[in-house]
C-alpha cells in the first residue's frame, strides 16, 4: 500500500507539473497574442506585396519585350516612313495584325496606340485616323514632345477612345507604355503606346471585401494606379486618408500610421523596376480583436485540458503501480533496495529503456541512406541541344545556310559578355539595348559566309564562326584576330568592355551544343585572369573537348509538349523512347539515378510552372525521388514514371483543356446566334476573340463534329425555315438578311438541304 500511495502522489503531482507549462502558456498568448499576430500579418502581407509586384513585373516585362519586337519589326519600320493612303491598305493591314497580335489575355492589353505625326497618321484598335484631327491631338503630341524615351506612366483612358465599345472607358485610367519611334533618331516623330485598363490589373490584388485590410499600388508620384474603389484611381494616396507618403522612402518597410482617425499597421514594398510603391493597411482593431479572442479560446482550453488532466492521473495511477510490477519480475529487479526505495523502481525501468534506445539509434543510423543531391541543369534555347541532329542541319539549310554547310571545314563558337556597366555611362536597363547593339556590330564585321546568325541567351551574345580552312592552325589565328577586332571595335564604338570565349575547332554542325559549353566555361575564367579578356576553351581545358552526358533532351522536351497538350499515346510512346537510350549505355547502377532524377525534375518543373500542386498528383507523405531510387528494374521504372506522374499530369491538362474549349466554343456560337445576319466569318471571330483562326477551327469542329461553316450554314437556314413559317417577309428579303448575293442561290441552297423551294415551304407550312 505504500507503494500504491508513493506511485499515486508521484502521477498525479507529474500530470500536474507537465499540465502547468500549457497554463501558463495560455496566459502568456492572450496577454501578447495581439503583438505576435501584428508581426505574423505584417510579415505575410511583405510577402503578399512582394508575390504582387512579381506578378505585375512580369506582365509589365512581357509587354515591354513583346513591344520591342514589334518596334523592331519590318513591317513597322516601313510604315514609319509612309504617308499610309489609300494605296498602302496591304502595309496598314500587316501593321494591324502586328498590333492586335501583342494583345493578349496574358498581358492584358487593351489597345496599342501608334502615332506618326511628321505623317499625320494614328492607329489605334478602332482604326487609321490623321492625327492632327484626333479629339486629344494635344495630349498625345505632348507625350511625343517628352524627355523621356521609355516610360510606364498613367493616362486618362477617354484619350483613347473606341468606337466599336460602348463600354471602352469603364476604367477611367490607363497604365501605358511609352516609346518614341524611331528609337535610332535624335529627334523622334512618332511613339508606339501599349495600354492596359487599371482595372483589368486589380484582380493581382487578391481583394477580399470581407476583410478590413487594403492594398493598392503607387507611382513613384504618390498617384494612385491600383485600388480596389476604382473612383480613386489617377488622385493622390492623400484622398483615402493616409498623410503619411513622406515615410515612404526606403525598398520597404513598415510603420504606424493614423488614418481617417482609425490606427493602421502600414507596410509597403518599393519595385527596383518601375519605382512603384506597393501598399498594404491593416486596421489594428480587427487584429487586437482577434487576437482577443484566440487568447480568450486558449485559456478556456488550458483550463478544461488541466481539470481533464486532474481526472485523469487520478483514475489512471490506481491502475498504474500492477503493469509496472509485472515489468519488474520481467525484468529480475526484486531486492529489498527497490522495495524500500521506489525510486530506484524507476531507475531500473529508465536504465533499461535507455538500453532500448541506444539500440534504436544504432539500428537507424546504420540503415539511414543518404540520397544524392539533384542537381539543378540548366537549358539553353538554341545553342544546346533542344533539336535532334539531322532536324538541326534541315533547318539551317531551310534558312539559307546550305552553301556555308557545304564549304566549312573548321568550325568554333564564339561567346561575348559583357564585363561591367560600372564607371561606363550606361545604366543596367542599358544591358539589352547593348546586347543589340553588340549583336549588331557582329554581323556587320563578321563576313555573312563566315558565320550563322548570332543570338543572345541570357546576356550572352553567341555566334558560330566556320571556314574552309583545313589546317587547324589557321583557323585559329584567323578567328583570335577576328575576336580581337571585335572586342577593339566594341571598345571604341561604345565604350565598353567584353570578355570573348572561343569553343575548341569543330568539324561537324552536330557538335555545336557542345562548343556552346565550351564558350562559356572559357568566360568563366574572368574570375581569375579579369576583365577584358579573349580566351581559347583549349587554354583551360588542356585542348579536350566539353564532356557531354549521354541524355536525349530533345526526347524530353518532346515527352513535355506531349503531356500538354494531353496526348496520352504520344506520351507513353517518348516515355519507353526515352528511357531506351538511357538504359542502353553500360553505366552504373547507381549513374543510371542520374538521367532518372533529372527527367523527374524536369516533369516537377513543369507541373510547378502550370500551377498544378504536388497532392494533386501525389497525396502520400513520401518523397517522389525516394520512391524512384528503390525501383530496380526498367518495367518498373517506366510503369511508376505512367502512373505516379505522367499520367496524372495528362489527366489536369486535359480537363483544363476540355473546360478552355467548350468556352471558347460557346463563344463562337454565341457570335454566330447574335450576327448570323451579318458578313461573319472565322477570321472575324477569331480577331473578336484574339485566337488565331486555325486554332478556333480546331477547337470548334472537335467540340461541335461540324465546321464554323457548316454550323453558320445551318443556323441561317433554321432562321430562314422560321421566317418562312411564322411571318410574311419576302423571299428576296430573307436572302439579303442571310447574306446571299442574290435569291437564286439562296433558293438553290435551299432546294438543296430540304428538296423543296422556299415558296413550296411556306405554302406547305401556312395550309397546314
Amino acid at each position: 500500500m505504500r507503494s500504491f500511495s508513493f506511485l499515486t502522489k508521484m502521477t498525479v503531482f507529474g500530470f500536474l507539473l507537465s499540465t502547468l507549462p500549457v497554463l501558463f502558456i495560455g496566459i502568456f498568448s492572450y496577454v501578447t497574442s495581439s503583438n505576435e499576430i501584428q508581426k505574423d500579418v505584417n510579415k505575410g502581407k511583405y510577402q503578399l506585396l512582394v508575390q504582387i509586384n512579381a506578378n505585375v513585373d512580369q506582365i509589365l516585362t512581357t509587354v515591354n519585350h513583346t513591344l520591342n519586337q514589334v518596334i523592331n519589326s519590318n513591317v513597322l519600320k516601313k510604315a514609319m516612313n509612309s504617308p499610309l493612303n489609300v494605296s498602302d491598305f496591304t502595309l496598314y493591314d500587316n501593321l494591324r495584325d502586328e498590333l492586335l497580335h501583342m494583345q493578349s489575355f496574358d498581358t492584358k492589353l487593351e489597345d496599342v496606340v501608334l502615332i506618326n505625326s511628321r505623317h499625320n497618321w494614328m492607329i489605334k484598335n478602332s482604326g487609321l485616323y490623321r492625327f492632327d484631327q484626333y479629339a486629344y491631338h494635344e495630349q498625345l503630341s505632348a507625350l511625343i514632345q517628352s524627355n523621356e524615351d521609355t516610360a510606364w506612366t498613367m493616362n486618362p483612358s477617354v484619350w483613347f477612345y473606341s468606337e466599336e465599345s460602348a463600354d471602352s472607358n469603364k476604367c477611367e485610367y490607363n497604365i501605358s507604355l511609352i516609346k518614341k519611334l524611331p528609337v535610332t533618331e535624335r529627334n523622334p516623330y512618332g511613339l508606339i503606346m501599349a495600354n492596359i485598363p487599371s482595372c483589368s490589373l486589380q484582380t493581382l490584388l487578391q481583394y477580399d471585401p470581407e476583410q478590413s485590410d487594403t492594398t493598392m499600388v503607387l507611382d513613384d508620384k504618390h498617384r494612385i494606379l491600383l485600388h480596389p474603389d476604382h473612383s480613386v484611381i489617377g488622385q493622390s494616396v492623400s484622398v483615402t486618408g493616409f498623410t503619411d507618403a513622406e515615410k515612404l522612402n526606403e525598398q520597404s518597410g513598415q510603420f504606424m500610421s493614423l488614418i481617417n482617425d482609425q490606427k493602421y499597421s502600414v507596410t509597403y514594398y518599393k519595385s527596383p523596376t518601375n519605382g512603384w510603391i506597393y501598399l498594404s493597411f491593416t486596421s489594428i482593431a480587427s487584429l487586437t480583436k482577434e487576437s482577443q479572442k484566440i487568447g480568450i479560446y486558449t485559456l478556456v482550453l488550458c483550463l478544461f485540458m488541466l481539470l481533464v488532466t486532474m481526472l485523469l492521473a487520478w483514475i489512471g495511477s490506481r491502475r498504474m503501480y500492477s503493469p509496472i510490477q509485472m515489468l519488474l519480475k520481467q525484468m529480475d529487479v526484486r531486492t529489498p533496495e527497490i522495495r524500500q526505495n521506489r525510486k530506484n523502481e524507476f531507475q531500473a525501468i529508465g536504465e533499461q529503456i535507455q538500453q532500448l534506445f541506444q539500440s534504436k539509434t544504432q539500428l537507424e543510423s546504420e540503415l539511414q541512406q543518404h540520397l544524392k543531391q539533384v542537381r539543378t541543369l540548366f537549358l539553353a534555347k538554341a545553342f544546346q541541344g533542344q533539336v535532334k541532329n539531322n532536324d538541326l542541319t534541315e533547318q539551317l539549310e531551310r534558312f539559307g545556310y546550305s552553301t556555308q554547310l557545304q564549304a566549312w571545314e573548321s568550325l568554333a563558337v564564339v561567346t561575348f559578355q559583357i564585363d561591367s556597366l560600372d564607371g561606363t555611362r550606361y545604366e543596367k536597363r542599358d544591358t539589352e539595348l547593348l546586347l543589340f547593339a553588340i549583336h549588331n556590330m557582329i554581323e556587320e564585321l563578321i563576313p555573312a559566309g563566315n558565320r550563322l546568325g548570332s543570338v543572345t541567351i541570357d546576356h550572352t551574345v553567341a555566334t558560330l564562326f566556320g571556314s574552309a580552312t583545313v589546317e587547324i592552325n589557321d583557323f585559329k589565328t584567323a578567328l583570335f584576330e577576328l575576336t580581337e577586332h571585335l572586342q577593339q571595335q566594341i571598345q571604341m564604338l561604345l565604350e565598353l568592355k567584353v570578355s570573348i570565349g572561343i569553343s575548341l575547332p569543330f568539324d561537324s554542325i552536330a557538335h555545336i551544343s557542345l562548343a556552346y559549353q565550351e564558350g562559356l566555361d572559357a568566360l568563366k575564367h574572368r574570375l581569375k585572369l579579369g576583365e577584358g579578356i579573349v580566351i581559347q576553351y583549349e587554354n583551360v581545358n588542356q585542348g579536350k573537348h566539353y564532356l557531354n552526358i549521354s541524355y536525349p533532351s530533345h526526347l524530353e522536351n518532346e515527352l513535355v509538349d506531349a503531356i500538354k497538350i494531353a496526348d496520352k499515346d504520344k506520351s507513353k510512346e517518348l516515355l519507353r523512347s526515352f528511357l531506351g537510350p538511357v538504359f542502353s549505355d553500360q553505366m552504373s547502377p547507381q549513374e543510371y539515378h542520374l538521367p532518372l532524377v533529372r527527367l523527374l525534375n524536369s516533369l516537377l518543373i513543369v507541373k510547378q510552372e502550370s500551377g498544378i500542386s504536388l497532392n494533386q498528383i501525389h497525396p502520400g507523405k513520401s518523397s517522389l525521388f525516394e520512391d524512384l531510387l528503390h525501383l530496380n528494374t526498367v518495367p518498373e521504372i517506366e510503369e511508376w514514371f505512367w502512373t505516379r506522374v505522367i499520367h496524372p499530369m495528362i489527366q489536369i491538362f486535359r480537363d483544363r483543356q476540355d473546360a478552355q474549349y467548350h468556352n471558347i466554343s460557346e463563344k463562337i456560337i454565341d457570335l454566330i446566334h447574335h450576327h448570323y445576319d451579318s458578313d461573319l466569318s472565322l477570321e472575324e471571330c477569331a480577331s473578336r476573340l484574339n485566337y488565331n483562326a486555325n486554332y478556333l477551327s480546331s477547337v470548334f469542329r472537335k467540340e461541335t463534329n461540324s465546321s464554323f461553316s457548316e454550323y453558320l450554314a445551318t443556323y441561317r437556314f433554321s432562321m430562314a425555315k422560321k421566317w418562312l413559317r411564322e411571318t410574311d417577309i419576302s423571299i428576296k428579303d430573307i436572302a439579303a438578311r442571310l447574306c446571299y448575293n442574290n435569291p437564286q442561290n439562296f433558293i438553290r441552297s435551299f432546294r438543296k438541304l430540304e428538296g423543296i423551294t422556299p415558296g413550296q415551304y411556306r405554302e406547305k407550312h401556312v395550309s397546314s
